[in-house]
């Protein structure tokens, strides 16, 4: 799924925040991030969706915010990782695999070894269609 994600996401935070300064292109990628890494990482034979736990998406978050402590400019364009991150497991549906989207609060062994995005099969069409 490819427009789904930078579509949907695009809309989201265009339709809550409606700041002409916010950088898109930085969401538009960052709505991609966890599919693309935790595929790689399932390709070489990981054994949990790390970017598809919210716990990932915190610490990326909290780390932006510390390492641009006082550089504001550069602050309001990353910012907009985390909230594609964020985005991305809202519009997977993450939250619905509730050992992998709490990982590792809920333990360290994940059972499930497939992309949510995957799972789905056919329904993503529709989706890829709408985004």
């Amino acid at each position: 799924m490819f427009f789904w994600f930078i579509a949907t996401s695009i809309w989201s935070v265009w339709f809550v925040f409606r700041d002409p300064k916010f950088d898109y292109r930085v969401l538009a990628i960052a709505a991609l991030i966890p599919d693309l890494v935790d595929g790689l990482l399932l390709a070489f034979g990981a054994s949990r969706n790390v970017m598809h736990s919210v716990v990932t998406s915190i610490v990326v978050l909290f780390t932006i915010m510390i390492a641009t402590a006082g550089r504001r400019p550069i602050r309001q364009r990353l910012l907009a990782i985390p909230i594609g991150l964020f985005m991305h497991l809202i519009y997977d549906g993450a939250f619905a695999a509730t050992k992998t989207f709490w990982w590792p609060l809920t333990g360290t062994v994940v059972d499930d070894k497939s992309l949510p995005s995957i799972k789905r099969g056919l329904v993503n069409l529709p989706l890829e269609l709408f985004g």
